[in-house]
């Protein structure tokens, strides 16, 4: 078993190796070796010394995406397992049918999806374009995103391009560390159910909304395609990579940014603000109440 010491030398080195923005590894290394010297560490068990390190890391650079996670499933070492998480990832969404909770019709022909996770547009396509079906002919649909957790940005992509008429749509881009290059997303061509062009859609958003889950809100708000109700999401912004630094600690650290080509920025630290700003648990109910209005509009 490493030490606290070693564990947190090796979560520096996979900081200052990946993070986004280089230059500001050194406050955060100088910050953790100041503790690590006078002991604010010593005697702390693995989720102990992932909470308070964590916390030290968010202090000196607020990015939520940065962070040690206590993991009780032991993780490889090994280099040649290191995948960034995506292996662990793909088994969770395998797990948890692709993200999609429920699909539920309502009063009023209002269809509602719960997605508690962005799944990858490759595994996730088929369980995303079964959604996008059982609600083709609903007269308006809300996209329950309160509990969603995060996942891909190439899911996030193809979840919007169901709401844009074609593949004409320029999303947003992401700037890689790594490869000093920006990627960017645009809706996609061919999409296994029908699109959902002309009928509201309404994003339901919450204080646990993260990453993926915020990714879908802002895009669909920034380009006018939906109204987001509900409470001010967490604001990670950052594609993140998952390194195990001891048999049971990971570190995370964000490897990418998001830039949404009508905003020219990001949602990170600030959140998604909603357009109807209610208490979380009211938001369905405030959405259905826009949305019959809405429908009543156009029938």
């Amino acid at each position: 078993m490493p030490t606290n010491e070693q564990v947190i030398e090796r979560a520096l080195e996979r900081i200052s190796a990946g993070y986004v923005f280089p230059e500001k590894t050194g406050a955060i290394e100088a910050a953790l070796r100041e503790r690590l010297a006078r002991g604010a560490y010593g005697g702390l068990d693995g989720p102990e010394l992932c909470a308070t390190v964590t916390a030290d890391l968010q202090e000196v650079c607020p990015d939520k995406h940065l962070r040690l996670l206590w993991t009780d499933e032991p993780q490889s070492l090994e280099p040649v397992d290191d995948d960034g998480g995506e292996a662990a990832f793909l088994a969770l969404l395998r797990a948890e049918h692709q993200g999609i909770r429920r699909v539920e019709h309502l009063e009023g022909n209002v269809a509602v999806i719960d997605v508690r996770r962005i799944a990858t547009a490759i595994e996730g396509a088929s369980a995303i374009g079964a959604a996008m079906r059982l609600v083709a002919n609903s007269s308006a649909l809300v996209l329950d995103l309160r509990e969603c957790l995060g996942g891909s940005a190439e899911g996030a992509a193809l979840w919007c391009s169901y709401f844009f008429p074609d593949d004409q749509v320029h999303l947003n881009d992401i700037y890689d560390r790594a490869t000093d290059s920006t990627r960017q997303f645009w809706t996609t061509a061919h999409l296994p159910a029908p699109r959902y062009t002309d009928r509201p859609v309404h994003v339901l958003t919450s204080g646990t909304t993260f990453s993926g889950g915020e990714d879908v809100a802002y895009t669909l708000q920034a380009h006018g395609r939906a109204v987001v109700v509900g409470a001010t999401t967490r604001g990670g912004a950052h594609p993140t990579a998952r390194h195990a630094v001891a048999e049971h600690v990971l570190v995370t650290v964000p490897t990418a940014r998001a830039i949404n080509t009508v905003t020219g920025t990001n949602w990170e630290g600030v959140g998604v603000v909603p357009d109807i700003q209610v208490p979380a648990e009211r938001a369905l109910e405030e959405a259905l109440a826009v949305s019959a209005a809405a429908v009543g509009r156009t029938s």
